[in-house]
């Protein structure tokens, strides 16, 4: 008995530590990368460098056996470059949206994106329309944010083209690699691998492309302190930390606890960025602005709400399904660990 109560109390207090070590990399991710980017401002090297942490950081833990990857094949590779490209377009138009607005911002135009998403399944994949409640929130979440860009003070036209930008990509990336690792079969570390290998190798190409080595060999040879200093170092390494740690906690909090569970735990992340953000500068919106990001993020809530009771039913009728197969021996055993799709989406 004494043996089981130990038992459950470390399995408690491990998932315990999952769950606390993924609020705080989630809440705290986009305003470390809006200090990085407000120290290091250069977006394309600066991403460069997480690119390069979570490979090498993901073939490290993979060599001494703490986690699993798809290995590197040509072939996959090339299947999932297009994916990749999105995904890369995706954090280069997040970044220079953080280089150029408030997190305030970020937050807003991230929740835009079930909106954009449920119109892209729909017509795209074929996806059943909405439930009157997922409208619901969707419009809640639309309004929010129609009424956070009318009050923002700080509205600038580059602010909201990469903002625009941004939730475009973000919404092809969130729909396409839904396709994309369905067909391919990549376990969750072997696409974050695939992801950020492929976005390395592009990353110097976009270098050139923004001529953004041009500021950087500049910088350089005027020896400017000002770019490359102990505090900008200190930024872009927390900022590469960060961004493989909510990969791990992400995934391990996803599996040690219920979908739900995870989702409320997404959803209060939210709450404690706008929190931290507000506490720590004056890098934020208005009190009205605050108001109508707050109401963004009810919708998120009720949107979430909504879509797991949708789930529901269709998740037992494929569970009784699998079971049937099963037991006609029409299947066979599979890895759990290899049929999860998920991403980390607190870019």
């Amino acid at each position: 008995m004494a043996a089981i109560k130990l038992e459950a109390s470390k399995r408690y207090y491990a998932t315990s530590s999952l769950v606390v070590g993924y609020a705080l990399c989630s809440s705290l991710l986009a305003v470390i990368n809006k200090f990085a980017i407000t120290k290091f401002n250069y977006p394309c090297l600066l991403t460069a460098f997480q690119y390069l942490t979570s490979v090498s950081g993901v073939w490290i833990l993979g060599k001494f056996g703490f986690l699993y990857h798809d290995p590197f094949t040509l072939e996959t590779a090339k299947k999932f470059f297009p994916a990749a490209a999105v995904f890369y377009l995706a954090i280069f138009t997040n970044t220079n949206l953080l280089r150029h607005a408030n997190v305030d911002t970020f937050i807003v135009f991230r929740s835009l994106t079930p909106l954009l998403v449920a119109i892209a399944d729909t017509a795209f994949r074929k996806q059943p329309c909405p439930s009157k409640i997922t409208f619901l929130s969707l419009g809640i979440i639309l309004g929010g944010a129609v009424g956070y860009v009318i009050s923002d003070s700080e509205f600038t036209l580059t602010a909201y083209s990469w903002a625009i930008a941004y939730l475009i990509t973000i919404t092809t990336e969130m729909v396409y690699i839904k396709h994309m690792v369905t067909n391919l079969g990549l376990n969750t570390w072997g696409f974050v691998f695939y992801n950020n290998l492929l976005s390395l190798v592009m990353a110097p190409v976009f270098w050139v492309l923004t001529g953004e080595y041009a500021d950087v060999f500049a910088a350089v040879g005027l020896h400017s302190g000002s770019q490359f200093n102990l505090g900008a170092a200190v930024a872009v390494g927390l900022s590469c930390v960060f961004g493989l740690l909510i990969s791990f906690f992400g995934f391990a909090t996803r599996k040690a606890i219920s979908a739900t569970a995870f989702t409320v735990t997404g959803v209060v992340n939210k709450f404690l960025t706008v929190a931290i953000n507000i506490i720590i500068w004056d890098k934020h919106a208005t009190p009205v602005g605050l108001a109508c990001l707050l109401s963004t993020l009810v919708g998120g809530v009720l949107y979430q709400r909504s879509v797991t009771g949708d789930m529901v039913p269709l998740a037992q009728h494929d569970s009784s399904i699998a079971r049937l197969a099963k037991d006609a021996s029409w299947v066979g055993d599979s890895d759990d660990e290899n049929q999860t799709s998920s991403k980390n989406s607190d870019m």
